[in-house]
């Protein structure tokens, strides 16, 4: 099997749990809650290997996880339908999925405030004024409120990438340079 199936299939099992979280969530008015509840994951996600390594180690048995599971929505303080969520991914063994399925919970949400994210990524981290400007300059083309995610990778030289949705604009000289190799290559 092609890791690349994987993830896809990952990916999809992810969308399906998110679209139907947003949807109770919508229903019973609680979005709010929702949205903190995301952050609070991701972030506990991104500060906890041990949480991670819960996520994803096969070592783990159904009763295992779901008691830390239980112990972990109470203690962050979780909503009704959250915790039901995480318990349900437990007990279909699909707790792997959970990263993936904030991700999606997190575009629907900010789709719901009329917000984008924009994934930009520059040699050098960019000043105060320079991301209110390029998050200005974008949400002029795209209607919408842009929230800017840097990240920063010298090996870009100069430049940016910008990636909205399933746009992606590359402005960086690494590009430039690997188009200018490719036509000297067509010449020669």
């Amino acid at each position: 099997m092609d890791v690349s199936e994987t993830a896809g299939i990952s990916t999809g099992i992810a969308a399906r749990y998110a679209t139907a979280v947003f949807d109770l969530a919508k229903e019973g008015k609680d979005i709010k809650a929702l949205e903190t509840d995301v952050a609070a994951l991701q972030a506990a996600i991104a500060d906890s290997a041990d949480f991670t390594t819960l996520l994803t180690s096969p070592l783990y048995n159904r009763d295992e996880q779901g008691a830390a599971v239980t112990a972990i929505a109470k203690k962050m303080g979780l909503s009704t339908t959250v915790s039901n969520v995480l318990s349900l991914l437990v007990a279909k063994r699909r707790l792997f999925v959970l990263p993936h399925m904030l991700a999606v919970l997190q575009d629907r949400l900010a789709d719901e405030r009329g917000e984008m994210t924009a994934e930009v990524t520059t040699a050098k981290s960019l000043t105060k004024a320079q991301s209110d400007k390029l998050a200005k300059t974008l949400s002029g083309q795209v209607g919408k409120t842009v929230t800017i995610k840097q990240t920063v990778d010298e090996s870009i030289i100069g430049g940016l990438i910008v990636k909205m949705g399933s746009r992606m604009i590359d402005t960086s000289i690494a590009a430039k340079l690997n188009a200018l190799q490719n036509t000297m290559k067509e010449v020669g």
